[in-house]
């Protein structure tokens, strides 16, 4: 029977572009792993991204993941499709521009592909005590990256 986990993801950035971090839960059978880390020079929706690769990358077996995100990017890129429709088109928006951030998305498509993956949007910022630690683990890595500067 597969593992099932759920991930909670939450990305941060000091200014927009600037020092960014992430955060993330692993949680199965009522086991919590955090990680973190950040970039000097980075964007928030690179951060709410590499939170989810982070957290895969943790895996070392086929398993379901219900992940958990209040980034509507991350979430809709699965959910409406839009990642298939990049991967059609060679990485260009429907605008024919080149999609923002394609490395990540490529890494992310190839380690969701590896599970059972479930994208949830949660709300930010709310009553969702996984996804409010998650924002504390990313502002808490910026702020090591800054002190460590």
């Amino acid at each position: 029977m597969m593992k099932e986990i759920d991930l909670y993801t939450d990305g941060a950035c000091s200014g927009n572009p600037g020092a960014g971090g992430y955060g993330a839960i692993l949680i199965y059978r009522g086991v919590e792993r955090e990680i973190s880390g950040g970039e000097p020079s980075t964007t928030n929706n690179r951060m709410e991204i590499y939170a989810v690769i982070a957290g895969l990358r943790c895996l070392k077996e086929k398993c379901k993941v219900n992940i958990y995100s209040d980034s509507a990017y991350t979430v809709n890129a699965f959910n409406q499709h839009w990642i298939d429709n990049w991967i059609k088109s060679g990485w260009k928006k429907a605008d024919g521009k080149p999609v923002l951030n394609a490395e990540l998305w490529q890494e992310l498509y190839s380690l969701v592909r590896q599970h059972e993956v479930r994208f949830i949007k949660v709300k930010g910022h709310a009553d969702n005590e996984y996804n409010n630690r998650c924002d504390a683990l990313a502002r808490a890595a910026i702020k090591n990256m800054n002190a460590s500067a």
